[in-house]
């Protein structure tokens, strides 16, 4: 449903002035072109409201989502100059919970993370039970972040080239390796700079195109869930528009220091995937009698690296080396679902049949465009947000000096950053996110103890920086995004707080942890 102009024209300019006052509370009281230009968008926004429709075929997104766009400038210090259109799609509040009718509370906004996650998908969470409650009370609102998707999309590399296997992934690189990856780092930021406006694509222009999409709906003040980089977005509105901020959920967050962001996480992360490999192959030891890839963690290891070793020298249907075992396995650092399935492919590769790490492992040519624009939003939005070392010196030290103790991923997610080494565009200084007590309302943190994407350390810290904010903690858990998951204790805090804006009385409040996966049979 369209919030159309002639709405807000009737109700007068003290309806648009609620919409998009200017913010409040940032950190040096000024008002600069950026911060005028916001403004100047989300009034416009806010008269023009969203249109929305059926979506088109290429969202791949059933009934009951309807879609739409919502337009932004490029550059927010030149409203008038280019504009860009974000596309948006809504599953409306159902207004009833247990055949009880329930008041609206407005939208909820999701952002799934990445840089360069898409988040059209989000309103088909309605159809799960753990999402009924707050549908009932919430449109439920997702959207592409500028870059992604069909939101002017960002491309660095020929997908196909991007997608190209099988490859190799050496836990410690020869020279030679290194040289050949300093060469694709190089030419890949070549390929990002082709990109006009390229040093728009930030994080701060995310925050503010979620102002301007929370005008566009109609909200006087933006309800909010973050996960993953999700989170970071977040902490950055709160901190230029405090005064817009109704509730926001932190979920799985990303260590907001200035001195982190993004050089630093990243090292902190390749040493988290190092803690939870380690779970996923105790896991996988204590189910011995099913998978039989051995009863230690480091018995699972040598499996593993025989697997690593054949797949060197024979890839798996032609598809699937080194490079595409390890991106597999991985995943089973985000969640824990992938255990058994996972297990299940290196099990029965090792006795002979590849076709479930075929399945599981080779690249997909139909997602090949999607998964090179999603790293290239990526790249752009990591390497314009702060500085990076510009020596591959550096890295090198850095990466050998961890993969001594963190050999799983170390060295593929310094290749994957590497391109900020070699970024022309300018960077920025990142936002020093830090709110005053009672600069906001109470905002709601989740994490998981051993999460690896985002280490428990950057929740922890931010907690501390943004005041009245509570944490809460699913201990000895690893699941990346814990929001609407299957820990009932999680999702009652996640209810309470957006359903009645109630948090736990303390700063910090723990659930125990879910269930392991069960095994399957191998």
């Amino acid at each position: 449903m369209r919030a159309a102009s002639a709405l807000y024209a009737a109700a007068g300019s003290l309806v648009l002035s609620a919409l998009v006052a200017a913010p409040a509370g940032s950190a040096t009281g000024t008002t600069s072109p950026e911060s005028q230009g916001t403004e100047l968008a989300a009034r416009r926004a806010a008269a023009a409201g969203i249109t929305f429709g059926a979506c088109p075929a290429v969202e791949n997104l059933p009934e009951p989502v309807t879609c739409g766009t919502v337009t932004v400038p490029l550059d927010y210090a030149r409203p008038d100059g280019r504009q860009i259109k974000l596309t948006v799609s809504r599953v409306k509040a159902t207004g009833k919970r247990g055949g009880e009718k329930v008041a609206r509370q407005g939208a909820l906004v999701f952002n799934p993370g990445g840089p360069g996650g898409n988040g059209m998908y989000f309103p088909l969470v309605s159809m799960m039970p753990e999402w009924k409650n707050i549908g009932s009370a919430y449109d439920l609102v997702g959207y592409a972040p500028r870059g992604v998707g069909r939101s002017a999309p960002l491309s660095c590399q020929d997908p196909e080239r991007f997608a190209k296997a099988p490859s190799q992934s050496p836990t410690y690189p020869s020279p030679s390796y290194k040289k050949e990856r300093v060469a694709q780092a190089q030419s890949y930021a070549r390929g990002c700079a082709k990109n006009p406006g390229l040093q728009h694509y930030t994080t701060l222009n995310n925050a503010r195109d979620l102002d301007v999409l929370r005008a566009a709906l109609g909200e006087p003040k933006l309800t909010y869930m973050g996960a993953s980089y999700g989170t970071y977005i977040g902490a950055v509105y709160a901190q230029l528009f405090p005064s817009h901020v109704r509730r926001i959920v932190f979920d799985s967050a990303v260590n907001p220091d200035p001195d982190q962001i993004w050089y630093v996480n990243n090292l902190e992360q390749s040493a988290a995937f190092e803690r939870r490999w380690s779970d996923f192959r105790a896991w996988v030891a204590r189910h011995d009698a099913t998978y039989h890839l051995g009863t230690t963690p480091e018995e699972v290891l040598h499996s593993y690296e025989k697997a690593r070793a054949q797949l060197a020298h024979e890839p798996a249907g032609g598809k699937v080396g080194p490079g595409q075992l390890q991106a597999a396995f991985l995943q089973t650092g985000y969640y824990d679902d992938y255990w058994p399935m996972r297990a299940v492919a290196l099990s029965e590769y090792l006795k002979g049949n590849p076709k479930p790490l075929i399945g599981q492992a080779a690249p997909a040519p139909q997602a090949a465009a999607e998964n090179e624009n999603g790293n290239a939003v990526y790249t752009a939005v990591e390497c314009n947000d702060a500085p990076w070392p510009t020596d591959f010196d550096t890295w090198d030290r850095d990466n050998s000096r961890l993969a001594r103790v963190a050999p799983f991923e170390t060295w593929d997610n310094a290749w994957m950053n590497l391109p900020c080494a070699y970024w022309s565009a300018p960077r920025q200084r990142p936002v020093d996110v830090r709110t005053r007590p009672g600069a906001l309302p109470p905002t709601l943190i989740l994490a998981a103890e051993r999460d690896a994407a985002t280490p428990y350390a950057g929740a922890r810290e931010l907690n501390r920086r943004l005041a009245g904010s509570v944490l809460v903690t699913e201990r000895e858990a690893g699941t990346h995004g814990i929001a609407g998951g299957p820990n009932a204790c999680v999702n009652g805090h996640l209810d309470a707080y957006l359903l009645d804006g109630q948090v736990p009385m303390r700063r910090a409040a723990t659930c125990a942890p879910h269930a392991e996966p069960t095994p399957l049979g191998g």
